[in-house]
């Protein structure tokens, strides 16, 4: 296919630069040596930042960025720079604070308009093309006229980027008590949606941060209400349109306050982390909902973003092509209800009602997004039938719609693999395996445990952040690390192969040499290696992802009762300590923290399994939810400090320890579970 246009983007591997690769502006990639020639011809920068699976992004990139006279003025009048997110976050991070500093909010694409050496005077989401244009000829008109007064407000706006990442040293905090945490608790539940789960408000964002956290409180406490709206949150996002009923995983999030209708663009770090999430739910309570829910969104995973070598993609797009080529969000998911009548023949009353193909699962444009809203049970009595007929019926309707839905136009695929979010993903199938005890997840996690190795890790700890085309490219982050060696000591804990435990320590190792920021006691999100603009950051706000630092953190703690690194759990705490103010002010942002904090004053165990059978009784004790513990386990003596001289010839012995402390070993799991028991109760 031939193209009228062609800029430098072309040259790169992120599907995001490429769908822009033949737009009319000359846009280029984020490089040091594009900031040089702006400063050498005085030439304001346009930066863009969106990514692969964003709406708005597109609509913006058809509506402007696709019409010649709109880049006619980009052209002339700045040096025009795209930058994929999710490839970049060091420099999104940076433009984000700039654009919420100056609008008092945020999203994507995200419009900036900067000085030749990168330090930003203007900001905007979404522009429409009239205003665009006007809005840019100003801004060039402005800055040539009145340079000193753009420096002044560049610089002073620099100064705000700086100020809002400072993090204090406040090492004679102490760490939040039982008390403390309650009252955190009492004030973050004035939010919760109790009926329909999620916070009061629309649009409704997952969180699986916060719903981690908030199961592992409310077990340790035995505080049933928040247990309540934990399982409430779970069964209907399980339930909702959010959820695809047809192939399994999850969208971005709902418009709505019922988890209906999706923003329908599928990102593998919200499915890793709920995978996690729905597994470890699913041990807490016993709810078989959970457990088809992390089954299924693995099918999605692996069937729609997984590569021939295990690595993992990074997402679907939000938009896809209706019958007539119009390209529109969610088309590729939504039903029309004759449709299904002509589909379904004489189970479409039965499926009818069981989805809601009526008012309360219409969307728009005769268009039904299917939604749950009655249990299995409830329903199969309803239409005189068992749950497992009921069941069956569901199932076989499902099937055919996958195969009806196979013939239309797929959503786009960002094929290119993200390191830290292959660890979110990996973290997941560790602990689906740990709770469902079903080998195909933890030979899958392996497999893709190898890919990270292989492809994204060198001999002297340093990560890759991306790769694409057999390629790795950018330097890795701080979220890279983290998710990593969360995820290696996951799977250690499940396949007690020390390599992964071993590999974990080093990529700490890493961190501490290259990361550290000694003045905070925290993280940089760049290595000291890297070139950095206006500010080296410091990610700490737990969000959709939890922050870099707070994984770090936990990554510590979790390492020093391996090994006994007495440093390990001194950093931890010196980071926690840092974060108290944040904690008490605004505990739902800081959901990871809090997390770490419940490790560090309730009951935390290590328990070594050692001999012939450890494998059958590390199994045993695996799947009980039991978030304050670590296991490790060997058939012979390891070096592992945890394990070292406990192999008794012809014997498999159970030690639970604290701090390396350790009661009389016993041979029975029972035994051992008896004395690491979650719930401290009030």
């Amino acid at each position: 296919m031939s193209h009228t246009f062609t800029n430098d983007l072309i040259h790169e591997t992120s599907p995001y630069l490429l769908q822009h690769a033949h737009n009319p502006v000359n846009w280029e990639a984020w490089q040091p040596e594009v900031l040089q020639r702006a400063k050498k011809e005085n030439k304001l920068l346009l930066i863009s930042i969106g990514y692969a699976a964003c709406h708005w992004c597109h609509v913006m990139e058809h509506e402007c960025f696709e019409d010649e006279a709109v880049a006619q003025v980009m052209n002339t009048h700045f040096i025009n720079i795209k930058i994929d997110r999710e490839e970049r976050p060091d420099i999104d991070h940076i433009y984000m604070d700039a654009l919420q500093l100056m609008t008092g909010s945020g999203g994507w694409p995200l419009n900036i308009v900067a000085l030749p050496d990168g330090r930003p005077f203007w900001g905007a989401t979404y522009v429409q093309k009239d205003n665009w244009t006007k809005v840019l000829e100003q801004l060039s008109k402005t800055y040539q006229e009145e340079p000193i007064k753009v420096r002044e407000y560049a610089e002073n706006l620099a100064n705000g980027i700086k100020q809002v990442n400072l993090i204090p040293a406040k090492p004679d905090n102490t760490i939040l008590t039982t008390k403390q945490l309650e009252k955190v608790i009492a004030d973050w539940s004035k939010y919760f949606d109790t009926f329909l789960g999620g916070y009061k408000r629309a649009p409704k964002f997952m969180m699986p941060v916060n719903l981690n956290f908030l199961l592992h409180y409310s077990t340790a406490t035995n505080d049933e209400s928040v247990l309540e709206y934990v399982n409430t949150t779970l069964t209907r996002m399980a339930w909702g349109g959010i959820f695809d009923h047809v192939a399994g995983g999850f969208s971005r999030y709902s418009v709505d306050t019922k988890w209906h209708v999706p923003h329908f663009e599928k990102m593998l770090y919200d499915n890793g982390q709920l995978v996690s999430l729905y597994s470890q739910a699913y041990a807490a309570t016993g709810n078989e909902l959970y457990k088809e829910t992390a089954e299924r969104t693995i099918d999605f995973v692996q069937n729609e973003l997984m590569n021939e070598n295990n690595g993992f993609y990074s997402s679907l797009d939000a938009d896809s092509l209706t019958p007539e080529g119009k390209l529109e969000e969610g088309a590729y998911y939504v039903w029309k209800e004759e449709a299904l009548k002509k589909l379904l023949g004489t189970d479409f009353p039965v499926f009818k009602d069981y989805f809601n193909i009526n008012a309360y699962g219409h969307w728009e444009h005769g268009n039904y997004v299917l939604i749950r809203d009655a249990s299995l049970n409830a329903l199969a009595m309803k239409h005189d039938l068992k749950p497992e007929e009921l069941q069956k019926i569901i199932n076989r309707n499902l099937a055919l719609l996958a195969t009806e839905r196979e013939k239309r136009e797929r959503p786009r695929l960002d094929d290119k693999i993200l390191t830290s979010w292959n660890g979110l993903m990996l973290k997941g199938l560790t602990d689906a395996y740990r709770y469902f005890r079903d080998k195909k997840y933890v030979e899958l996690a392996i497999k893709n445990a190898l890919f990270i190795e292989k492809n994204m890790l060198r001999e002297d700890g340093f990560l890759f952040h991306n790769h694409k085309n057999g390629k790795s490219s950018i330097n890795g982050y701080l979220e890279d690390y983290a998710a990593v060696i969360d995820a290696y000591i996951g799977l250690y804990e499940v396949c007690a192969d020390a390599k992964w435990l071993h590999l974990a320590k080093k990529l700490t190792d890493y961190c501490l040499e290259n990361f550290l920021d000694k003045a905070s006691g925290l993280f940089f999100f760049t290595s000291k290696r890297d070139d950095f603009i206006i500010r080296r950051t410091l990610e700490t706000t737990d969000n959709v992802v939890p922050a870099s630092n707070s994984i770090m953190a936990k990554n510590l703690f979790k390492l020093s009762r391996f090994y006994f690194e007495k440093g390990y759990e001194e950093q931890a705490r010196e980071m926690l300590r840092h974060m108290q103010e944040n904690l008490t002010e605004n505990g739902q942002n800081h959901a990871n923290w809090l997390q770490l904090n419940l490790l560090l004053t309730q009951e935390f165990y290590e328990v070594a399994v050692v001999g012939d059978a450890y494998a059958g009784k590390l199994s045993d004790l695996q799947k009980t939810y039991l978030p304050n513990v670590i296991m490790a386990g060997a058939g012979e003596d390891s070096k592992i400090p945890l394990l070292s001289n406990r192999f008794i010839n012809d014997r498999t012995l159970l030690y639970v320890c604290q701090h390396g402390s350790c009661k009389l070993p016993v041979s029975e799991t029972s035994e051992a579970l008896d004395s690491v028991s979650i719930s401290t109760g009030h």
